[in-house]
């Protein structure tokens, strides 16, 4: 009895000790805010602690957050989406909408951005907060999807990156207190890219580098870090298995260089070499336990007829950074400040429209009115607020509503000053993410000339595949907005693409196709294609800022070695896998590129040879209505992957009547040769 006694009263306190750390690292997010002054990550850690006390708990850590670093005007979008998000989990915790990590987080995003949007319509100028609110979105979806395993059981890789992740986001609160110029919180980040470049290697590093980067970037660092941080963990990440200290010696020296680049190299300098021995004083068994340091099989001999490409994918690199470096230069649009005169004109359209003197103040008198109003303007731009005295008296004594204008003026004078502050940290978040990609590109672009070119490395004896695409425009459109492009990289792999710009038309096309361009550029320069993504995506939502642009994108990556195929999808329509009279439907949930959001949905299947992978676009066929799609391609015993795309796009045509633009690629692997017995 005492025994069993004894571990409730553990239970109990271990389950106190839960809800108490849920309490404080949801009021410690909160302190994380974007520019826009949102605080995803601690409503990602609402969405992840589910219902129950533990939601409760994290509930109320968000309040006690939000009244510690919240301003009142921003705390109540944030308290309502807070309460929303835990009403739900209460409510439909049971189901499958929040009972699993992808739909929890999408559903989270989906009322953030229902409770902003209403914000955001009722502002004066909705479109100066579009882009601050998808910037939040999808660090709020991101927050939900990592920290998911941490408050749900999960293990493995999941709680690593949580835990990294977690840890992020906790120091870019405190990132810009500096002592003597020193910012600690730096440091801690740095600590965080080597650990995570030296776990997860050259490719892993870079995207957590550059991840890490521009999120600082995002939440107002003052220094420059997505160059710094991405060039870092791409040159820590290459040491992989190898010493710690020379892991170090070439974060700190990639560091150095991009913060020189930079011409701010004494602050960064000093905050990498304080991370850089953090790194190096991480007891051992955290960096190269079984756990965390994988395995590093022996490299290949090099012979002199097939030396391995280092040189062409780093020059293939550089010119994507670069490309990626042009592309957010023709977007960007030019710097015009909003004129103040906007303030009065609103304030009177609230407050003088139904006054008894508005025909004698804004018709009879309107220079003297117009007049009153120029030269107060001075004033109220210095103080950032509105006083009787900044106005001519023969106006303040004929005003009968003097007060409810100098309160209207006030408020939009607020706003006033806020946009033109959110449009000024915009524009120079802009120009450094365009320098820190021209100085990574002129980086490798220099590393890649030190290095002797070498012949690329083929497989031999596996049998080519078979592409077939066709497109064709919306009705009444001359062009078509999607994209396709097939190509093969040096390692042999296959890769299909399909990219669906917003709208249709040049624009949805020009959209489509620079979207195409850029990540074949990475894929044959040799990044991962979960990692080319996430950097695509962040580059596209920084681009279309203040369009609010995206554009869907469906990549498949097929291995004839391995006989597997790879499918990608970021806001894509359903793909289609064909082996003989079997159809199989593969689909995705994530958000296109341009809306930053959860990494892409990857599916994984074996593609053996006989088989068809169909790409398709929403123009072409809905996953709410292809049952017709299914039984065509069950029903189709063709071999010929052009006549396959062609029969598809024509009985689209016949059904859909050219509502969207419509594209179609089929990849087939021709079956090989019996052998003779």
């Amino acid at each position: 009895m005492a025994y069993s006694q004894l571990t409730l009263e553990r239970e109990r306190a271990g389950r106190l000790v839960g809800l108490g750390i849920r309490f404080f690292l949801s009021a410690a997010l909160t302190a994380g805010q974007t520019a826009g002054g949102t605080a995803p990550f601690a409503l990602g850690w609402v969405t992840a602690a589910g219902p129950g006390l533990e939601g409760a708990a994290a509930l109320a850590g968000a309040f006690a957050g939000a009244a510690l670093f919240l301003p009142f005007a921003k705390a109540l979008p944030f308290l309502a989406v807070a309460v929303l998000i835990v009403t739900a989990s209460a409510a439909l915790g049971g189901s499958w909408l929040l009972s699993r990590r992808r739909s929890a987080a999408l559903t989270a995003m989906g009322l953030f951005a229902t409770v902003e949007g209403i914000y955001i319509l009722q502002s004066l100028s909705p479109l100066d907060r579009l882009a601050d609110c998808l910037a939040a979105a999808g660090l709020l979806g991101a927050s939900a999807w990592l920290f998911w395993p941490l408050l749900r059981g999960g293990e493995g890789r999941g709680v690593v990156d949580g835990l990294l992740f977690l840890a992020g986001a906790l120091v870019t609160a405190v990132e810009n207190l500096e002592l003597l110029g020193f910012s600690p919180a730096r440091a801690l980040l740095c600590l965080l890219a080597a650990l995570a470049a030296y776990d997860r290697g050259p490719a892993g590093g870079a995207a957590f580098g550059l991840g890490l980067g521009l999120t600082a970037e995002l939440c107002g660092s003052r220094l420059p870090l997505t160059a710094a941080l991405g060039l870092a963990g791409l040159a820590a990440g290459g040491c992989q298995g190898r010493r710690r200290s020379g892991a170090a010696l070439a974060f700190l020296a990639a560091a150095g260089a991009a913060a020189l680049a930079e011409g701010r190299p004494l602050p960064l300098l000093a905050e990498t070499a304080a991370g850089t021995a953090l790194f190096l004083a991480v007891p051992r068994r955290f960096v190269a336990g079984k756990r965390v340091r994988p395995a590093i099989p022996p490299a290949p001999e090099r012979s002199g007829d097939a030396p391995a490409p280092w040189r062409q994918r780093l020059d293939r690199a550089a010119a994507a950074l670069r490309d990626l470096y042009d592309s957010i230069g023709r977007s960007a649009p030019p710097a015009a400040d909003e004129n103040p005169a906007i303030v009065f004109d609103r304030s009177a359209e609230k407050v003088c429209r139904g006054c008894a003197l508005c025909e004698l103040c804004w018709q009879k008198d309107y220079t003297g009115t117009f007049n009153a109003m120029n030269d107060a303007t001075p004033y109220l731009l210095e103080r950032g607020r509105a006083l009787p005295k900044d106005f001519p008296d023969y106006f303040t004594g004929r005003c009968i509503h003097l007060q409810d204008l100098l309160a209207a003026i006030n408020g939009e004078l607020s706003a006033f000053l806020l946009r033109r502050q959110y449009r000024r940290q915009l524009e120079e978040t802009r120009r450094s993410a365009r320098g820190q990609y021209a100085q990574l590109s002129e980086l490798l672009a220099a590393t890649a000339a030190g290095l002797e070119a070498a012949a690329p490395v083929m497989a031999e004896g596996v049998p080519h595949c078979q592409v077939g695409a066709a497109l064709r425009p919306k009705a009444g459109e001359t062009v078509c907005g999607d994209t396709v492009a097939s190509f093969r990289t040096d390692r042999g792999l296959w890769c299909l693409l399909l990219a669906d710009g917003m709208g249709s038309g040049e624009a949805a096309r020009k959209e489509s196709a620079l979207v195409c361009r850029l990540l074949q550029q990475f894929l044959e320069a040799g990044v991962a294609p979960e990692a080319a993504l996430k950097t695509l995506n962040s580059a596209m939502t920084l681009r279309g800022a203040d369009s609010g642009a995206f554009t869907t994108v469906d990549l498949c990556v097929y291995d004839p070695g391995t006989q597997e195929a790879a499918f990608y999808k970021c806001g894509a329509a359903p793909s289609y896998i064909k082996r003989g009279g079997v159809v199989r439907r593969v689909t995705g949930a994530s958000l296109p590129v341009g809306l930053q959001g959860p990494p892409p949905d990857v599916t994984k299947t074996p593609l053996p040879p006989g088989s068809f992978a169909v790409l398709v676009s929403d123009g072409v066929a809905d996953q709410e209505k292809d049952e017709w799609m299914l039984n065509l391609l069950a029903g189709w015993s063709g071999d010929d992957p052009q006549d396959l795309a062609g029969l598809i796009l024509a009985e689209s045509v016949r059904r859909e009547c050219l509502r969207d633009d419509c594209g179609v690629q089929v990849l087939y692997c021709p079956e090989t040769k019996a052998r003779e017995v």
